[in-house]
């Protein structure tokens, strides 16, 4: 019997992680295919509700500014049990690409808005509602995808005649120094410091990243620059020759593509090196715009006094890198609208490239700061969709991307503030400056869904989860070096709504605190290695590319309370659940499944043990551990070895 309603008095009826079974109701945000009906162009919409009936549901919609109720209406199609389906054409707005929905629920004379943040006893606020971008295409090979950061320099050396040597030239007034790969970068050399790493190694490597489940490289700058983190280019036109040069990056993407993966680059365009000839603060080619005001190359970038020299604008007041002046045609011209420009020609071949990553593109822009940011962002976009229509661009944002993140633009961000910060406060009781900062499993998800809400379902699905990259102490040593917490960690990664990506070296336990710390170079002596972690990575990538929900399916939250935070990728019959547990003890926890809608057995994608199906799940949980269940163990087969 389905228990009776109870009455809550609060704006928001439950937290988003808590499930009723009195009442409960699902939405698949899609993705949706428009059609015309009655005249207008709508999307099929489908809500799910578990326990009472409801005596009538609406979709909330403002299709020309003014609200419109379309109802649903009940359908046979997946009724499971006391689960029933329904479904309404949805108007798509008429003035915009963006339309937003909510639902509301009339259940035993009370009304109940689902909006994408969760349950509401009020119409949720627009900010808050689903979102559908009308004429939106993803890049839906992004999804299918584990991702696998490096930065050149510091993974692998394949070719040493090429590498950089001790005080060849200087960088910042100092000698360039050349260091042994056993060595450890030191803070007061920085960018200065070089270990040998280049794209020969980084194709030399490739067996090992195939065995480990990677589909995708996203490498770090590397075209032509005199630092050894290369985000102050002098060259965008070729490949640096301490990494091999363009011959190198042609024999990687040779290789690449005959083992079917493929290759994200970073695009520096906010800022120069000072050495680029467009600027040239040290007259190396003549006419750069530090020359002075009649200088032809002046117009690039932006001078508080134009008689000036020394009053450019450096990114963040770094001397180094003078920012680029948007308002200017020629910059316009050779970062995106030029035939040439510097984000299209590494997208057609031979290189054909499968993305960019935009390194702070949130603050490029006219003059000295971001104004008409959003314009010229997506123009870039505009034209790199024009060279490749299924190429993937990709934001650098250390904080909220939402408003990047809405179709026009960006089809993803680095996800710091939608996944990497909450899950360190979570597991590690820190923010990103490593001030206190802690969460316990229902502040986590508070923080997810926050972001998650902002968007439409399409980009989170295209969102670049991390725990760590090079910008950040490594994931590691923020917990202190407790690799059971990173492998519990590591779950949520290949979990969660997005696409995972590895920081070279957190798969064998490599540890580094503040940059230059977090650029150590990878250590390939195998008897270093954790060989379990390892062992832990491989089999959530290698599960993360043959089950189907963890790359489309929905999100469903279980379970968050104190320690303990569960969720649940859903798509069609199939779902796997994630439950991390950050503990210190051993603990037990009621996991409801049943909301899922799935009834199966469950298989536990380590252990292999099988659980018949329940509503709800008994299940202990060890000490900063986590647990991947499956609904189809056929998912497990290559990833699970000894699977009967």
């Amino acid at each position: 019997m389905v228990p009776a309603l109870r009455h809550q008095t609060p704006a928001r009826l439950a937290p988003v992680s808590a499930a009723d079974p009195a009442f409960h109701a699902v939405h698949d945000p899609g993705p949706f295919q428009a059609e015309h009906v009655a005249g207008e162009r709508c999307i099929r919409v489908r809500l799910s509700t578990y326990g009472a009936v409801p005596s009538a549901i609406d979709v909330r919609s403002e299709p020309d500014n003014e609200e419109r109720l379309s109802p649903l209406t009940p359908i046979a199609v997946g009724a499971i049990g006391p689960w029933r389906t329904w479904q309404a054409w949805l108007p798509l707005s008429t003035h915009c690409e963006l339309t937003r929905y909510a639902f509301r629920c009339l259940v035993g004379g009370e009304q109940r808005w689902l909006s994408q943040a969760g349950w509401h006893a009020y119409p949720p606020p627009l900010e808050l509602h689903f979102r559908h971008v009308d004429g939106y295409v993803a890049p839906r090979w992004v999804w299918e995808q584990v991702v696998y950061q490096v930065f050149p320099d510091r993974f692998r050396s394949g070719d040493a005649s090429t590498s950089v040597v001790d005080g060849a030239y200087l960088y910042q007034g100092k000698p360039v120094v050349a260091r042994r790969w056993d060595e450890l970068p030191e803070p007061r050399q920085g960018a200065r410091e070089f270990f040998g790493g280049d794209l020969d190694g980084i194709r030399a490597a490739l067996p090992y990243l195939q065995t480990l489940g990677v589909s995708t490289l996203y490498l770090n700058p590397v075209f032509a620059s005199p630092s050894a983190h290369r985000y102050d280019t002098v060259d965008y036109e070729r490949v640096d020759p301490h990494l091999g040069g363009d011959a190198a990056l042609e024999r990687l993407l040779v290789e690449l593509r005959a083992r079917g993966m493929r290759l994200i680059l970073d695009a520096v365009v906010n800022h120069t090196s000072e050495r680029h000839p467009w600027f040239d603060r040290d007259d190396e080619h003549g006419g750069g715009a530090y020359a002075g005001p009649e200088a032809p190359q002046r117009e690039r970038y932006s001078f508080a006094d134009p008689d000036d020299p020394d009053s450019y604008h450096g990114w963040l007041g770094t001397r180094s890198l003078p920012v680029l002046d948007f308002a200017s045609s020629a910059v316009q011209h050779s970062v995106y609208a030029g035939e040439d420009a510097i984000v299209r020609r590494w997208l057609r071949p031979p290189w054909r490239i499968d993305g960019w990553r935009l390194d702070v593109v949130h603050m490029l822009g006219e003059g000295a700061g971001a104004r008409n940011n959003h314009h010229h962002v997506g123009a870039i976009r505009r034209a790199i969709r024009e060279e490749r229509p299924d190429a993937y661009v990709l934001g650098e944002h250390f904080f909220e991307a939402s408003a990047w993140l809405q179709g026009d633009q960006e089809d993803g961000a680095m996800n710091y503030y939608g996944f990497q910060r909450p899950m360190q406060a979570f597991w590690a009781g820190v923010d990103q400056r490593g001030d206190p900062l802690a969460l316990d499993a229902a502040g986590l998800e508070a923080w997810l869904a926050d972001a998650r809400a902002r968007i439409p379902f399409e980009l989170a699905l295209s969102q670049l989860n991390l725990l760590d990259s090079h910008d950040v102490p490594r994931f590691l040593t923020r917990l202190g070096g407790d690799r059971r917490a990173l492998a519990a960690a590591a779950h949520a990664l290949f979990g969660y709504l997005g696409v995972p990506c590895v920081y070279y070296g957190d798969e064998i336990g490599l540890e580094g605190g503040n940059d230059p710390d977090c650029r150590r170079p990878f250590p390939w002596d195998a008897s270093r290695w954790d060989q379990t972690l390892l062992a832990s990575y491989r089999r959530l990538a290698r599960l993360r590319r043959q089950a189907p929900p963890l790359a489309r399916g929905d999100l469903r939250v279980l379970y968050a309370q104190g320690d303990v935070h569960a969720f649940a990728r859903v798509l069609d019959d199939g779902a796997v659940v994630v439950v991390q547990h950050r503990g210190h003890r051993p603990g037990r926890v009621r996991l409801p499944l049943w909301p899922t809608g799935i009834d199966t057995a469950w298989t536990d994608a380590f252990s292999l043990q099988r659980h018949d199906g329940a509503a709800v799940l008994e299940l202990t949980l060890a000490p900063r551990s986590a647990h991947t269940l499956v609904s189809e163990p056929d998912w497990l087969r290559g990833a699970a070895p000894g699977l009967p």
